[in-house]
């Protein structure tokens, strides 16, 4: 999973609001889909530019990600090249097009993990901002807490 800094969970949630507020979605669009809408995040390029680069290869999000290399001079691979150094992985990236990643959907709720569709923007908000929560969860988990136990306070006293 993607690592769970506070800038991945930023663009989580910022690409999950712009979505919940009615930004263009299509899902067959390579700047307006799941990875395209995270995408536009990530490298504040237009949903225009966005796909216009991928256009200059074949295939899908999934197709590109299996096809990039981070020397070929694409402009598609210099944009998933920002989405991997902020913390994503290619297979995070995958997952996200389809909604798929088993962690995630093991945090929905049933009633909608069931129903979840990786094409319909409330679906792509929630699962979103449920990764963001994940990685929040996790974030914190690694936090270093202060000793509070009563001997330790004595001795700094």
């Amino acid at each position: 999973m993607a690592h769970s800094t506070l800038p991945v969970i930023q663009a989580l949630r910022t690409t999950a609001q712009r979505l919940a507020t009615e930004a263009p979605y299509e899902w067959g669009h390579m700047g307006s889909c799941n990875c395209g809408h995270l995408a536009q995040t990530v490298t504040a390029l237009p949903k225009g530019e966005i796909h216009a680069r991928a256009m200059q290869r074949y295939g899908d999000w999934d197709q590109q990600l299996r096809d990039y290399c981070p020397t070929s001079g694409l402009p598609i691979d210099e944009t998933i090249d920002a989405m991997l150094a902020l913390g994503f992985s290619r297979q995070d990236l995958a997952h996200l097009e389809r909604l798929s990643d088993p962690f995630i959907r093991a945090a929905i709720p049933f009633e909608r993990r069931n129903a979840l569709r990786h094409n319909q923007r409330d679906d792509v908000v929630l699962y979103l901002r449920t990764w963001a929560s994940l990685l929040e969860v996790e974030l914190v988990d690694k936090l270093p807490l202060p000793d509070f136990t009563p001997a330790r306070l004595v001795e700094t006293v």
